[in-house]
């Protein structure tokens, strides 16, 4: 049921770039959430990287990988938390921009299908499935509507920084038929949502 196809080139490399006395600790435990994530334990990977986290948080491909675990998990929320502090160490880095796009878009799709939700507090909230197969339509809050358009602008804006960033890109005229179909989508969820409001 994914929605989009995370570029999940994982970036298990080396942790060669600390100099922290934790080095080895920190490589471990990417190697552990490495054989976590590959066996689809997201929660154990997600585990396993917090503490890589804590024991070193200069080191960006452990919070690019704990986006990764996060998106697999569908914590998009948080995904989108470690895919900015992944960018934030190394913005050059153009698969990262890739990533966080999926994830946002995958937020938006999640949201338009009903599967999750936006409590008073904004934040996401699954719908459980009993509630779910009892709807025949799916009406979505001004809030939610308003979320998707963000999520939406986001994700374009992070597909564009890929394109911009990427030296070698092969992919190119698939991610901008993305970015069309996502303007379209945004488009058309605000002309719903002037007809709601």
């Amino acid at each position: 049921m994914k929605k989009a196809l995370l570029l999940v080139s994982v970036l298990f490399i080396s942790v060669v770039s600390t100099a922290c006395i934790n080095k080895f600790a920190v490589q471990e435990l990417n190697n552990k959430a490495k054989g976590y994530i590959e066996q689809g334990d997201y929660e154990n990977a997600i585990e396993r990287l917090k503490s890589s986290v804590d024991l070193d948080a200069s080191v960006f491909e452990t919070h690019y990988n704990l986006a990764v675990a996060y998106t697999q998990a569908e914590d998009y929320e948080n995904a989108i938390a470690s895919f900015s502090k992944a960018i934030e160490l190394n913005p050059d880095f153009a698969d990262a921009y890739y990533s966080l796009a999926v994830a946002e878009e995958d937020f938006s799709v999640d949201l338009a299908k009903g599967v999750l939700t936006l409590d008073e507090n904004g934040k996401p909230v699954k719908v459980d499935e009993e509630t779910l197969m009892k709807q025949d339509k799916i009406t979505l809050s001004p809030q939610v509507q308003a979320k998707i358009n963000e999520l939406l602008t986001d994700a374009v804006k992070n597909y564009n920084l890929y394109l911009e960033k990427g030296s070698d890109i092969q992919d190119g005229d698939e991610v901008k038929e993305k970015i069309d179909r996502l303007n379209e989508e945004k488009a058309n969820n605000s002309k719903t949502s002037d007809v709601a409001g």
